[in-house]
């Protein structure tokens, strides 16, 4: 059933929805951080024009090159020998534990190492072509080669906030060009790295403002994309909950049980939710869920987080991946849009992401956009261009746009053949159990339901490296190893 934005986002809502943090003392327009300088431009040449081979060097200045880049001579340093220090002293490094291995990466790792030429890597979280390797997109590509060339673009630092293009683009992209919050100004985006670095920035930003901070408790789903709980315990969150989310007998979405979580939760909470393409499961709730929950959490005066890692890779459609994060919005809820472009752009290493701001009051953004911008000086001072510059190249050129949409319905279409090429193969190779939920499930991953029993079972016999939870990569199953995985996990289920 289709619910239509205008429609469901009533006045209902706006009775319940507080002002959070934006008006708490503290935030001051006033101390919006100081911008990078920028250079003068050259009036006495274009800025087209390569000046660098011109500009003559007085002999006396110009210094020897050494013979060797990375020379050190260590006689230039003998009078290190009478600083005393005492090296008998611990170290002060001496108390520092070895961190586990982050799970995905030590399984890629892993499978890099196996000699089985039958081996698959279902963990890694990137899209693969039929033949199993990475794609860069040919608009991605092309538009490349059009920056490469463009005599007008330098290397200066970027604006503390980002690249302002790529940020109008993104909050376009994100909530739509004609949504009420942009057309009344309630929305303001920071250029991040990628997805990762807008959820922590959002978090330092929740931690300082939020008018409960102490009180307040972050709610994930059960189960999350680790890195939640990491990045919102590192920012200084101590009270990090779960709502119930999967129905491991079922293989579906425990919406019955995620509501009375939601009722039971205390005023004002956090609430992180995955926009589409729920990462670890595959199952995002319908629109008619999606309506109750906004309802529910209003009543809460609830502040909601919406990573928006797949918005357009997880149906072909970018608008109907956004659809709740929008509906939110039309609904009057205060709220952070976490946006990255590693799986619908094929960016993964060039980490590009935004974190926007939807207030009730557009009077409080420059605030809000000032202490953000704090954040990121003191962290990073400011963002790259190379990845941002893509993006917002593509999303303003429409003939760009077109490309761009047609190349990423050929991994979203990719993924859904596999699901049912998959559910097919281990329906033909009498797997146990039903698998419909391979096909019911959206997105990259798929949470099969395996027990980690299993998933040792198939790594160590098999060379099948999937995560202990069950979650695998969809991308990672091709027509020509699609047999041997299903066989492979029918005969887990005989031997572990």
């Amino acid at each position: 059933m289709c619910i239509c934005i205008k429609c469901t986002a009533t006045s209902f809502f706006n009775s319940h929805i507080p002002t959070f943090f934006f008006s708490k003392a503290g935030i001051n327009a006033s101390n919006i951080p100081e911008k990078e300088p920028s250079s003068p431009p050259n009036k006495q040449s274009k800025q087209t024009e390569n000046t660098s081979t011109k500009v003559p060097l007085a002999t006396s200045l110009v210094q020897k090159a050494p013979k060797k880049l990375f020379d050190c001579e260590m006689a230039d340093f003998k009078e290190a020998e009478n600083i005393n220090l005492d090296k008998s002293a611990p170290s002060t490094f001496l108390r520092v534990d070895k961190a586990p291995t982050v799970a995905v990466f030590k399984l890629s790792s892993d499978c890099n190492a196996d000699t089985n030429p039958k081996k698959v890597n279902l963990g890694v979280g990137a899209f693969r072509t039929e033949e199993g390797k990475p794609w860069v997109l040919p608009v991605v590509t092309e538009v490349e080669r059009k920056i490469a060339i463009d005599t007008s673009l330098n290397k200066e630092y970027l604006p503390i906030a980002g690249l302002k293009s790529f940020r109008d683009q993104v909050m376009k992209f994100a909530l739509g060009e004609t949504h009420p919050v942009l057309l009344e100004g309630r929305a303001v985006g920071v250029q991040a790295i990628s997805g990762t670095g807008a959820l922590r920035l959002g978090a330092d930003f929740l931690r300082k403002y939020h008018a409960n901070f102490e009180k307040t408790p972050v709610f994930v789903s059960s189960p999350t994309w680790p890195n939640h709980v990491g990045i919102f315990k590192t920012a200084g969150f101590t009270d990090i909950r779960t709502y119930r989310y999967w129905n491991a007998e079922d293989k579906n979405l425990d919406f019955d049980n995620m509501i009375k979580d939601f009722e039971n939760a205390p005023m004002r909470s956090i609430m992180i939710f995955h926009c589409c393409a729920h990462n670890p499961t595959g199952c995002d709730p319908t629109r008619d869920q999606w309506l109750k929950i906004a309802k529910v959490l209003a009543e809460k005066q609830a502040f909601p987080i919406f990573d928006t890692a797949y918005q357009g890779f997880a149906s072909g459609d970018p608008a109907a991946d956004a659809w709740p994060l929008r509906l939110f919005a039309a609904a009057g809820f205060e709220m952070f849009v976490v946006s990255s472009f590693s799986k619908n752009f094929g960016l993964y290493n060039e980490r590009v992401g935004q974190l926007t701001a939807v207030s009730k009051d557009k009077a409080l953004l420059p605030a809000v956009q000032s202490q953000l911008e704090i954040l990121i000086r003191t962290n990073y001072s400011n963002p790259p261009v190379h990845g941002a510059l893509l993006v917002a190249t593509i999303l303003k050129s429409s003939e760009y746009q077109r490309q761009w949409l047609d190349q990423l319905n050929v991994m979203s279409n990719r993924i859904l053949e596999m699901r049912q090429l998959l559910r097919n193969s281990l329906e033909q190779a009498g797997c146990p159990g039903k698998w419909s939920h391979i096909t019911s499930q959206i997105g990259m991953f798929s949470y099969t339901g395996l027990s980690e029993k299993q998933c040792d079972w198939l790594k160590n016999e098999r060379s099948l490296y999937l995560m202990k939870s069950g979650r695998i990569n969809m991308c990672a199953i091709t027509k020509k190893n699609v047999d041997y995985v299903a066989i492979s996990i029918r005969e887990s289920f005989e031997h572990a």
